[in-house]
């Protein structure tokens, strides 16, 4: 999977990870990242020098012909509460079964992919999954996706092959936050780690 992974990462990316030795080496941990593209799981799952288990929107967990990739991850399939509450409180379950195990679980707290490069406010469920399970916070930020062809974005200007293809980019890592760290102060260090480059 890594390797299929790699391959569609670097035929269309040029990636630099940057301080991926603050992911812990052992036990449990919660990363968190902003959602910039479609391939960040990949990014981050690359970046990480162990297995990562992802919270991903069901929906696109179950896309045909895609679904199996990401069944061979792991991935925790996730539904918004009154969407489908079955789902919603499996994925809870999972998550938590997954921390126990010792096991890296990665969310995107945003809960969608931007629409203009900008983040949007941390959603609740994070504050949820450490309550339950606490584990140490790893904050990581994906720098220099926006405009790439997996993102949202419109800008005429971004829409020329050489340009949306083969950016440069970079996955930062920062310093672990305890379990006990706020909405905001897990988006303040996402978004610090992120910096000006979208």
């Amino acid at each position: 999977m890594r390797g299929i992974a790699w391959l569609l990462v670097h035929a269309c990316y040029r990636v630099r990870r940057r301080r991926t030795g603050l992911i812990p080496a052992q036990g449990p941990a919660l990363l968190v990242a902003n959602h910039v593209s479609f391939l960040d799981a990949v990014l981050v799952a690359l970046a990480s020098p162990r297995p990562v288990r992802f919270v991903m929107y069901y929906r696109i967990f179950q896309a045909p012909l895609l679904s199996w990739f990401f069944k061979a991850l792991g991935a925790i399939p996730i539904a918004g509460a009154k969407e489908d509450a079955a789902i919603h409180e499996a994925a809870f379950a999972r998550i938590a079964a997954a921390l126990r195990a010792g096991e890296l679980v990665c969310i995107f707290p945003e809960g969608q992919l931007t629409k203009d490069g900008q983040m949007t406010p941390f959603r609740p469920g994070v504050l949820r999954i450490l309550r339950e399970t606490p584990v140490p916070v790893v904050p990581v930020a994906v720098r220099g996706a926006w405009g790439s062809i997996f993102t949202y974005c419109r800008d005429l200007r971004a829409r020329t092959w050489p340009r949306r293809l083969w950016r440069r980019l970079e996955v930062v890592v920062g310093h672990t936050l305890p379990p006990t760290a706020t909405l905001e102060e897990m988006q303040a260090r996402v978004l610090g780690l992120r910096g000006a480059k979208l």
